[in-house]
């Protein structure tokens, strides 16, 4: 139910990598600027992506027992 968060950090660290890469390689850059950069850029995207899955994750587990919670709740009342 809830998000992987290192398959997505990574898919989302190799995208980066490549956008990067080919933005320096358009602007002129030298392979070797591009790489370094990209590299950076991609380890940034990796821990802001994990850093944002994981605030999802804490959200929809909030989520999760606040219904589980209000459904015991009604049960209670009920029964």
């Amino acid at each position: 139910m809830l998000i992987h968060v290192r398959s997505i950090a990574a898919s989302f660290a190799v995208l980066s990598f490549f956008v990067l890469s080919i933005v320096g390689l358009f602007y002129g850059l030298s392979p070797y600027t591009c790489c370094k950069r990209a590299c950076v850029g991609a380890a940034l995207a990796y821990i802001a992506a994990s850093l944002a899955v994981k605030v999802v994750n804490a959200v929809l587990i909030r989520a999760i027992i606040e219904s589980h919670t209000s459904k015991r709740k009604e049960t209670e009342s009920v029964g």
